[in-house]
């Protein structure tokens, strides 16, 4: 399927909150939509209250580690979301973005992480009903 869409998730660290959304993403979509993430200044591991966050809902991303946000990962998706990194992603004309604000995991406790896991995983939805209608 060549014109399967393909999201790029980008927060700064890529340790919180892209890693849940490419996590529900992939949960969700399956092989449907291809799916990535990076940060701007990634982190040396996944967030620990992320990671059991996402396993209490059945989803695995102890796999992941957070990658370096490179002017070709944005060239490639159909979709960019942005999480909090600013202007630190680069700007391709003609590519759809959105910036999605959501509160940093970063150091919160997992009662803290829940809420944003679900709002995730409500825009998550969306987004798939959006590029399923394409």
């Amino acid at each position: 399927m060549p014109d399967k869409p393909s999201v790029l998730f980008v927060c700064v660290h890529n340790a919180g909150r892209s890693q849940m959304a490419a996590g529900w993403l992939t949960h969700l979509a399956g092989d449907r939509i291809e799916v990535r993430s990076a940060g701007s200044a990634p982190a040396e591991s996944i967030n620990p209250a992320a990671v059991a966050a996402m396993a209490e809902v059945g989803i695995d991303i102890t796999g992941q580690t957070p990658k370096i946000l490179t002017t070709e990962a944005v060239q490639d998706p159909n979709v960019v979301i942005t999480m909090g990194c600013g202007d630190a992603c680069p700007f391709f004309p003609g590519k759809r973005y959105e910036d999605w604000k959501l509160d940093d995991p970063a150091g919160q406790g997992i009662e803290a992480v829940r809420p944003i896991r679900d709002e995730i995983r409500d825009r998550i939805e969306k987004l798939i009903a959006e590029l399923d209608a394409r």
